[in-house]
């Protein structure tokens, strides 16, 4: 009986052991070709790496082509009784929306307030990149790089709230930003590829190549979404370019963290500050809510191309189908509500961004990004490789997943600022600009004064 009993506790022990040491270890970085090429056909002698001026346009035929399939689109099937958006996007609501986008959208002024900032493409590896670059005046103040990236299904738009913000001195700082505000590739006015591959890894190869025919070898990140996974792998794989990592999406993916998440329901009155309990446990309301909300993720994840085919033709559908997951992301407590959270972002926001998705036709390339983000072992393998990179991160209430300090620093090994609010959701630089500007400046002091120790 004895012994019986010390060869199951040494069993136990052993996997314990080893369970520990397969969740702790940390794999070697994997071989990265940081030119690989994505435009079409093979890769040319010589590269074009000229930077040219760009200009957002709304011209009359794709104003008027718009107009014509939104008056021409079927009426809608009335929501049951009863209900709001517990079903999906409210018919009733989306009325108003269309409505609204077909005959009182400004589209030539909404253009040039967008064009209010300098814009500018340049080929990287292939691709057309898209982006913004708004340089400050601050004389006697450190002016600072910092690239914007965002996720799906934004673009570069996203950020025109916060960028002026951040290229206007501050008395009680002494520095400033210079802002380079990206779309990602296959999103907004950037190029996709028809290569396939190009996961959140790769992009943040092309991120971090854009930010060095820009002048800049070291430089800051702010992201959220899919622009902050593709962060998260530019501090892995340059962590001696990246001066620091801001992201209103904070999410270790390292398999430690998984358990440790899962694991922290058994003391979770222990271990989570009763305040911001709820945001994690019980278990089974996260899990409730990620089966009702993320069947659009598993259908991009695995078939991109389906909905792409299904919503490309028609931007009554591509709105219903991007409005009703920007509204319960912004506020996932609103489905009673006829705009189920879409009523938390101004109209004319929402508005760009289909728009801008809609004239650049980036349905399908967008989506993709889900399928490549889950495609690729490379993905796996540098999310699970911690990054020293100093980093800030800023939890809206409505944001996707929470996680508490204690579990990003299994990623974040220098998480030097965080900041967790009672309000607020995923989109947070048009929902919240100001409360996201501010935790960027107060995170650099922190950023700061990281290198300053660490010289």
């Amino acid at each position: 009986m004895l012994k019986s009993f010390t060869i199951i506790a040494v069993a136990a022990v052993g996997i314990g052991v080893g369970t520990n040491y397969y969740l702790q270890r940390v794999p070697d970085m994997p071989k990265l070709d940081l030119n690989r090429w994505w435009g079409d056909g093979d890769k040319p002698n010589q590269e074009d790496e000229t930077i040219r001026p760009f200009k957002i346009i709304f011209n009359d035929t794709i104003i008027d082509d718009l107009k014509m399939r939104l008056r021409n689109r079927r009426p809608y099937t009335r929501p049951l009784e009863g209900m709001q958006s517990e079903y999906g996007m409210n018919t009733i609501y989306l009325e108003k929306l269309l409505k609204y986008w077909q005959d009182e959208y400004r589209f030539k002024e909404r253009a040039d307030l967008l064009n209010r900032f300098p814009h500018y493409k340049t080929r990287v590896q292939g691709l057309d990149i898209h982006y913004i670059r708004v340089k400050p005046e601050a004389k006697g103040k450190r002016v600072l790089p910092m690239l914007l990236m965002h996720g799906w299904p934004s673009s570069s738009k996203e950020f025109d709230k916060i960028i002026p913000m951040l290229t206007t001195p501050r008395d009680e700082y002494d520095f400033i930003f210079e802002v380079i505000a990206v779309d990602l590739p296959g999103f907004g006015f950037s190029e996709g590829t028809n290569k396939p591959g190009l996961n959140p890894v790769q992009i943040g190869i092309i991120m971090r190549n854009l930010m060095k025919r820009l002048g800049f070898n070291k430089f800051y990140i702010q992201a959220g979404d899919w622009g902050s996974q593709a962060a998260t792998h530019m501090c892995t794989v340059f962590p001696d370019e990246i001066l620091g990592f801001h992201t209103n999406m904070p999410l270790s993916s390292r398999p430690i963290s998984n358990v440790k998440y899962i694991l922290g329901s058994l003391f979770s009155s222990l271990i989570v500050e009763s305040k911001h309990r709820h945001r994690m446990y019980p278990l089974k309301d996260l899990l409730t809510y990620l089966v009702r909300e993320s069947g659009y993720f598993h259908l991009q994840a695995t078939k991109p191309d389906t909905i792409g085919a299904a919503i490309a033709d028609t931007p009554a559908g591509m709105a219903a189908y991007i409005f009703e997951k920007i509204g319960i992301c912004t506020n996932r407590k609103q489905l009673h509500t006829q705009h189920g959270g879409l009523g938390n972002i101004d109209l004319d926001d929402l508005l760009d961004t289909a728009t801008i998705l809609w004239a650049n036709e980036r349905i399908t390339t967008s989506v993709r990004l889900y399928a490549e983000a889950f495609a690729w072992s490379e993905v796996f393998i540098v999310q699970d490789i911690p990054t020293k990179v100093p980093t800030a991160a800023i939890n809206f209430l409505h944001e996707v997943v929470y996680q508490p300090d204690w579990i990003l620093r299994d990623k974040f090994i220098n998480l030097v600022h965080s900041t967790t609010l009672d309000f607020g959701g995923h989109f947070a630089a048009m929902q919240t600009p100001k409360e996201l500007v501010d935790d960027i400046f107060m995170s650099t002091v922190e950023f700061l004064k990281f290198h300053a120790r660490n010289k």
